[in-house]
């Protein structure tokens, strides 16, 4: 939360045609997690999207409604045959993908470069 006591931000780029990378800050919860899903759908909703990143190395906790927001985006970019990346969050943050076997379901990424594609 920021000092005005409203959620982090959550920056959106938009490195190549067709990909938009969100990065949200610092904790997503209950709380914060609809801005997260609000940029979600912005982005899906952009016809000219087909691959969307989130990217969570600025992010410290994540609940199961920032969960929730992460695999209702996979399922939007699966039903749409579009493809959603995920940059893993560090250190302890990234466990609650490994105990949830999400690690699994997602496309997870230790880079952002790694989640684009480059070297």
């Amino acid at each position: 939360m920021s000092a005005d006591g409203q959620p982090k931000p959550v920056d959106v780029a938009w490195p190549a045609a067709g990909c938009c990378v969100l990065t949200p800050h610092g904790e997503i919860d209950a709380y914060s997690s609809p801005a997260l899903l609000a940029h979600v759908i912005e982005a899906l909703g952009a016809g000219e999207v087909t691959r969307l990143v989130v990217d969570l190395t600025y992010t410290t906790f994540l609940d199961s409604s920032a969960l929730g927001v992460l695999v209702g985006a996979l399922k939007r970019t699966r039903e749409t045959e579009r493809r959603l990346d995920i940059v893993r969050p560090p250190g302890a943050t990234r466990r609650i993908f490994e105990i949830t076997s999400l690690d699994r379901v997602f496309a997870l990424h230790d880079t952002l470069a790694a989640a684009l594609g480059q070297p």
